[in-house]
């Protein structure tokens, strides 16, 4: 006798019934750019219905949030100057840290994480001290220090290091505690691939290299037993928190991780994977809410319980009208 296992999908009260896994709010983070400027809102051409905002324009994306549900958003800055040693992205006064100050004022229960690297801030966009065309990853560790400690400082309460530098979690959690923030949290990038899905946030945050690439810190697309590795460390070193980035080419490495850490997980639908889905849908080839939700659905299902995506607000707002 076989089993029938259609009995448990007649109708949709008992498949919402038996539902392994379901989307909800709180699993959302929202990525929001923060631009140096007054009375600027400039949608960002490769990814559709999202704004680069200047302080003072905040206030429309923070009602949005609100009215969408969206509790946890994480800032990343276009500032006006760069140089070679990134300095706007660890100033009193820079771009993010003024961003930070603004969101806490007009929505004081939103959870605001920092995107902490330096690559937008760069005058050459690398995400460290150039010395010889490479990256120096003892003296990057210092900057990377100093900005996460100038974004606690502003009242963030997350910090999430992107540069993947060795070793910048312990010297994150280590400037922190000495200079008493001890309870604010870190986010690490653990397992971030040198992708070719992060073409459209390149453009968002003004962040592409000036020369070469960026292969010589970011992990290889084809490696999996060294991102556990990568875990291992960050958690070793404080983190609260790892990442796999991209999320759909590397749902593998997220499951992987859930299976081996008892842990957070957190992963980034990143541009390129929501740049696709739009373009798909302009072109009348799917059904764009489906194909979203079906999309982080999976993201979720592979073991993540935590995904910054750009369609944070519309798939919140979905949840939101399913419920009613």
């Amino acid at each position: 006798m076989f089993r029938r296992h259609r009995r448990l999908r007649k109708n949709s009260v008992i498949r919402d019934m038996v539902r392994e896994t379901s989307l909800n709010k709180n699993d959302f983070i929202y990525p929001l750019f923060v631009i140096d400027g007054n009375d600027i809102k400039q949608e960002i051409p490769s990814l559709d219905n999202n704004y680069q905002y200047s302080v003072d324009r905040l206030q429309e994306i923070v009602d949005e949030m609100k009215d969408a549900g969206v509790k946890s958003v994480i800032l990343f800055g276009l500032p006006e100057h760069k140089d070679e040693v990134g300095s706007q992205a660890y100033a009193e006064d820079g771009i993010v840290q003024r961003a930070i100050r603004k969101l806490k004022d007009l929505y004081p229960e939103l959870f605001v994480i920092t995107d902490v690297c330096m690559c937008e801030y760069t005058s050459h966009g690398h995400c460290g001290i150039i010395h010889d065309h490479e990256v120096d990853n003892d003296e990057t560790l210092e900057y990377i220090a100093k900005i996460a400690l100038s974004h606690a400082e502003a009242g963030a309460d997350m910090v999430a290091p992107s540069d993947m530098m060795d070793g910048r979690v312990g010297a994150i959690r280590h400037i922190l505690d000495e200079n008493g923030y001890k309870d604010v949290s870190i986010m690490a990038y653990s397992a971030k691939y040198c992708s070719a899905f992060y073409g459209p946030f390149r453009e968002a945050a003004n962040s592409a290299p000036k020369f070469g690439n960026r292969k010589s810190y970011q992990m290889d697309p084809g490696n999996i037993r060294e991102a556990m590795l990568e875990i291992e460390d960050d958690i070793a070193e404080g983190a609260d928190i790892i990442m796999v980035k991209p999320a759909l080419p590397y749902l593998d490495v997220i499951r992987w991780a859930r299976d081996k850490f008892d842990f957070p997980i957190a992963a980034y639908n990143v541009s390129g994977e929501f740049a696709m889905v739009k373009a798909a849908a302009k072109a009348g080839l799917i059904d764009e809410k489906a194909v979203a939700e079906e999309m982080l659905t999976s993201i979720k299902r592979a073991g993540a319980g935590i995904i910054i995506t750009y369609y944070a607000l519309d798939i919140c707002r979905w949840i939101r009208e399913e419920n009613k």
